[in-house]
């Protein structure tokens, strides 16, 4: 059953891709939206990519708050009803220090969990990652689930953004436990996100499907993704955010497993001559790790060629009702998009 009708929720890093759909999905159904930026001349930039999406764009409320500092977070949550905790720093290419993303993670978590206990908030979804629940583990058929954990001192299976993620999310809990009072605290999961855009400033988790459709992957590597719509993984925050049941649980948000070749396979066959420069041999894993030398992305997950690391969200779908599109729209709706905004 719902905890609440709509009210007022506060929603972190509304320039983030997950937010914005989080944004345009509350906004939907009633909700009275806030959300934090990191300097209010962002406000306007994010108000016409919601508005894209969404006709109650100019009903959103900016507020400036930063991760990394305590100011402005006991304003942004002042008379709340729930938090979306979505913000959270990921690079492409791995920092020189696991702690330029470990820092703002798991600092900025706990930042935004005092600020919603002292507030009286009733309850913060935060969004965390799969990356902290499959990796530094031995293969296994089985499917990752809830109960599963990284390893994040395994640091050949594991890279910053893994071990970021991890971390915060375990301090989270830890902080709830010790200190959260009556706040209740949700975990969303998502696996590998994809698609539409809002604009040209779209989420690194869609460059695979850029560099597919701009020929800049020569070939495919042995790389492959439990995937996930933004779309789907937004309304998974909301049923997690208003189901009573949901509180003091994690949910893993994701579709069905892809490899490189599957998704090259879906442009191919649905663009036609759109997706001509898509490649279709499969390079073999020493040349890739050749290649990777002078890639510093590739090179930054080596650790996942060739390994399937797949995910069940039955807890999610049973609990939450949640249903997930076809992946293969979804690799669809990702392509055209970026196509219709010039990208590729």
């Amino acid at each position: 059953m719902p905890v609440a009708s709509p009210g007022i929720v506060l929603v972190t890093g509304g320039s983030g891709y997950i937010a914005g759909f989080c944004i345009a999905q509350l906004l939907l159904d009633g909700w009275h939206v806030r959300t934090t930026v990191r300097s209010l001349p962002k406000a306007d930039q994010v108000r016409a990519s919601i508005a894209k999406i969404s006709a109650g764009a100019p009903s959103i409320e900016f507020f400036v708050a930063d991760l990394n500092s305590d100011q402005g977070w006991d304003r942004a949550v002042a008379g709340i009803d729930f938090v979306l905790h979505v913000a959270s720093p990921v690079t492409a290419i791995d920092p020189k220090s696991d702690d330029e993303l470990i820092r703002p993670a798991r600092d900025g978590a706990l930042r935004v969990l005092n600020a919603a206990r002292d507030a009286c908030v009733k309850r913060v979804v935060m969004t965390s990652s799969i990356a902290a629940i499959v990796h530094g583990h031995v293969a296994r058929a089985s499917a990752f689930t809830e109960s599963d954990w990284t390893d994040e001192t395994n640091r050949a299976d594991s890279g910053p953004y893994d071990r970021s993620k991890t971390i915060a999310e375990r301090a989270a809990w830890s902080w709830r436990d010790a200190q959260g009072g009556t706040l209740e605290l949700v975990t969303i999961n998502p696996s590998f996100v994809i698609g539409p855009v809002l604009g040209r400033d779209f989420s690194a988790s869609l460059e695979i499907v850029k560099k597919l459709l701009d020929g800049s992957v020569p070939a495919l590597p042995r790389f492959g993704f439990d995937l996930v719509d933004v779309r789907d993984i937004a309304r998974l925050h909301l049923l997690a955010m208003t189901t009573r049941s949901a509180a003091g649980q994690r949910f893993i948000g994701s579709g069905d497993y892809y490899s490189l070749k599957e998704i090259a396979g879906v442009l191919k066959q649905g663009l036609g001559k759109k997706a001509r420069k898509v490649p279709s041999l499969v390079f073999p894993d020493f040349l890739v790790r050749v290649f990777a030398v002078f890639d510093p992305v590739v090179r930054s997950r080596l650790f996942d060629l060739g390994k399937e690391r797949r995910v069940s969200s039955e807890k999610a779908r049973k609990m939450l009702g949640w249903t997930t599109r076809p992946a293969s729209e979804s690799i669809l709706d990702t392509a055209r998009s970026l196509q219709a905004e010039g990208l590729v």
